[in-house]
């Protein structure tokens, strides 16, 4: 069935304010074929933009943005801002009344890979703790996280540190000797302890708990160990029976630590349709289909502005970013690198954003000048046409650039192998080789294994099959002078895109490294092997 015919079935369904029972049931199986159940139980209130309930367990029911109330003109402006200024945007996604209205990915990401959903994690783990309660594993936010170890030693054991609960942590107020400036250390001191939760529960005390917000990893980490505490599942399990399954999510993938209790502050892996999913359970106050996956009253505790920053701009909730001066009032589920879930119930719109390091505020004012109404808008068609075109515009490479001629150095350095000094990227040997002016190879060792990756020297990435992480990874370079090769290492399903600078000189080579969103600079000396 083609995409316009699947509108006008839709669109019928959603304009016919009286409509016979028999005409319902010929619409919910229609949709059922589609692997969509729109839920008519509240027949009469339907709004034009369609029906009260949609539930999307089997994949997301399309629609025109005019259909939902939404302008289709600065949504394609959007896409174009994008590729012009070649932001580091991976996905797109706006749903509007249950109806997924945009759907675009931007070269080199593509759609398919999951994707890593970075801090976004955090908000998922809050979600787990509420489910957790409402299936009595937990008496609820206020229980003290000791009483959820009976009988753990514990060091540093004193009064603030009975009185720590679940809120505290939940909140990033706990308390504990977390530090997150420079580049979290305290992470990185956990990640480096034998046994994470131990770790996390013998920080000392630097404060009462609930009278100080500092941002805290490791303590999201504490709350998925309490979840395997407490319900005999790893996060991961238990999400994919209690949370994942009912909403239809099935290609997710969760590390754990070392006593495989998941990471509950980050590295979750998610289609970013996927992401709507878990927007669109929180804009439904929990429900799901027939039944309740999360209670409302967790909803709307995780999305209250309960700890109140940068003069009430800002406020944290259980695991939620929250908005609450903003005309209209959103929340949000964040992630570094651009990854975001964002909920407005007063436009009954949830917008997803994944990418490699830029500032998802930048297309606030495109999805604001595109939500017009709350009822449908005429058709557009030039319009929706416009913004078919400017979607598969994102997915395309950019022209080629005009090749240059190598220098002399790139013959004289090709298929040379650089030992390199300790680093934290663990990068053992680097080499590069030259057999023409489009395209180069990328020759590395990390503890995992050696990689030969390429790499595009036309300004087009080249994509790896194999790559370290067992990630996506796309490689571009070209020489900025007759010394110094620039390469950038895009792992594209991932968060991480690093520019490596590298200048040759004689036998002796000096790395330079960035990481687009901050989390590495570091300069590396090599030598070549003999």
């Amino acid at each position: 069935m083609s995409y316009q015919r699947h509108q006008v079935k839709i669109r019928y369904a959603c304009t016919r304010k009286q409509q016979s029972s028999a005409t319902r049931v010929l619409i919910g199986l229609l949709l059922w074929v589609f692997g969509f159940q729109p839920d008519f139980s509240l027949a009469g209130n339907e709004t034009n933009a369609g029906p009260k309930n949609v539930w999307p367990t089997h994949g997301w029911l399309l629609s025109t943005p005019e259909s939902q109330g939404m302008d289709s003109t600065p949504l394609a402006e959007a896409l174009a801002f994008a590729r012009q200024r070649e932001i580091n945007i991976h996905s797109l996604l706006i749903v509007r009344n249950g109806f997924l209205v945009l759907d675009a990915y931007f070269y080199p990401y593509r759609h398919g890979p999951s994707h890593d959903v970075a801090s976004v994690t955090k908000s998922i783990t809050s979600v787990l703790v509420g489910i957790a309660i409402d299936r009595g594993y937990l008496r609820g936010a206020d229980q003290p996280v000791l009483d959820t170890f009976p009988g753990r030693s514990v060091q540093n054991l004193d009064d603030q540190k009975r009185s720590l609960t679940l809120a505290h942590l939940l909140t990033m107020t706990s308390g504990l000797d977390c530090r997150y400036e420079p580049a979290e250390p305290t992470l990185r001191e956990m990640m480096h302890s034998p046994e994470w939760v131990s770790f996390m529960l013998d920080l000392p005390m630097v404060a009462k708990p609930g009278s100080e917000f500092v941002y805290c990893s490791g303590g999201f980490h504490l709350l998925s160990g309490i979840i395997n505490q407490t319900t005999g599942q790893s996060a991961f399990e238990f999400a994919r029976a209690g949370l994942f399954g009912p909403l239809g999510i099935k290609d997710v993938s969760w590390p754990s630590g070392p006593q495989g209790v998941s990471r509950g502050w980050g590295d979750l892996r998610m289609q970013p349709q996927d992401m709507a999913k878990i927007g669109y359970l929180f804009l439904k106050q929990g429900r799901w289909n027939a039944g309740q996956v999360l209670s409302p009253t967790w909803v709307s505790k995780s999305t209250q502005p309960l700890i109140e920053l940068r003069g009430g701009e800002q406020s944290y909730g259980y695991g939620w970013w929250v908005y609450p001066k903003r005309n209209p009032m959103i929340y949000e589920a964040l992630g570094r690198g651009g990854q975001r879930i964002s909920v407005c119930p007063e436009k009954n719109l949830v917008a997803v954003l994944t990418g490699g390091g830029f500032e998802p505020g930048d297309f606030k004012p495109f999805i604001d000048a595109a939500l017009k109404s709350d009822r449908p808008l005429p058709p557009n068609p030039r319009a929706y046409a416009g913004l078919e075109a400017a979607v598969r515009n994102a997915a395309k490479p950019p022209p080629p650039k005009l090749l240059q001629s190598l220098p002399a150095l790139a013959l004289e350095i090709s298929g040379k192998t650089y030992r390199l000094g300790q680093n934290s990227l663990g990068l053992q040997t680097l080499g590069l080789r030259f057999t023409g002016t489009k395209e180069a190879t990328l020759e590395i060792t990390l503890p995992e294994g050696q990689f030969v990756l390429p790499v595009g020297l036309d300004g087009i990435y080249r994509f790896a099959k194999r790559a370290p992480g067992n990630s996506l990874a796309a490689l571009k370079g070209l020489w900025e002078s007759q010394s110094q090769f620039a390469l950038t290492f895009n792992t594209v399903s991932g968060i991480n895109a690093y520019q490596m600078k590298m200048n040759f000189l004689n036998n002796s080579l000096n790395l330079e490294v960035d990481e687009v969103t901050g989390l590495v600079h570091e300069k590396i000396e090599g030598r070549a092997v003999e």
